[in-house]
């Protein structure tokens, strides 16, 4: 299944009981000897939720959280029948998530809305060793020759957010390897840049810590707008340009929660 081009393996836990998840997303994850994918994901049982999510990273580290995979979730659970809920909760290691599910006219889910909850903005809970309580548009050199202004925010995980132009000329893999990478972030960290397009419009590239370059981000997405909020440079309700597709984007500010909006895909269903 793939949101807006994040794609991700999804296996009904219910069902199957894989012992070594981290071994199988190594795998299976592998675009050219395995199935292909940006990361294995298990929907499981939950004692306080609808249902959990364990997610793993193509290089079969654990991720927190990942908005475009919750909207697969969504969409998984009720056209498999396993809930007939359009409000469902979803137990994350970023804590719990609410969905509301979206059906076109065969009942089928066409779109999910996820609360992504307040965003983090304490500097030692994204986590970087910078010292400052909060990192907005702070110059910081990754090596002699490669300096950037960053905005940090931690969805339930840590972004790194950049807004600069041409993002399209960018080498990436360089960049966001460098800047994941970087000792001022003890647990690594999700790189965005981003190029403002008007106010409720912007444009976005993500390297995801674990996976490198992927067609989407949701919480990526989700960082960036608060920082683009954060700098003066985008509205609380953005439409996101990413290489897969369009999310929306709302940091309401009523409840500084964050709501993300976008489409789930299933793509194909096999046997390994």
């Amino acid at each position: 299944m793939h949101g807006i081009g994040n794609d991700y393996i999804y296996v009904n836990g219910f069902n199957e009981q894989i012992e070594n998840p981290t071994e199988f997303a190594i795998r299976w994850s592998d675009r050219h000897k395995g199935i292909g994918s940006d990361g294995l994901v298990l929907i499981l049982p939950s004692e306080n939720s609808d249902f959990r999510m364990q997610m793993l990273n193509a290089d079969g580290s654990e991720a927190e959280m990942c908005g475009n995979a919750s909207r697969c979730i969504g969409k998984f659970v009720f056209d498999k029948g396993l809930t007939t809920k359009t409000n469902l909760t979803l137990e994350t290691l970023a804590g719990i998530k609410k969905l509301k599910l979206f059906l076109n006219d065969k009942k089928v889910v066409e779109s999910v809305t996820v609360d992504m909850d307040e965003p983090i903005l304490e500097s030692k809970l994204i986590p970087t060793t910078i010292e400052k309580s909060q990192v907005i548009n702070e110059p910081v050199f990754f090596n002699a020759a490669i300096q950037y202004n960053i905005t940090c925010v931690s969805m339930g995980n840590p972004h790194a957010v950049i807004f600069t132009k041409d993002i399209d000329k960018l080498d990436l893999p360089k960049i966001g390897s460098l800047i994941e990478n970087a000792p001022i972030f003890p647990r690594k960290t999700n790189v965005e840049f981003i190029e403002v397009i008007s106010k409720d419009r912007i444009k976005m590239r993500v390297w995801e810590r674990g996976s490198g370059e992927t067609m989407a981000c949701g919480t990526g997405a989700c960082a960036s707008v608060v920082a683009g909020v954060l700098n003066g440079l985008c509205a609380r309700k953005t439409t996101v340009e990413l290489l897969g597709g369009e999310l929306i984007i709302e940091w309401n500010k009523a409840d500084n929660r964050v709501y993300l909006t976008g489409t789930a895909t299933t793509v194909f269903e096999g046997e390994i």
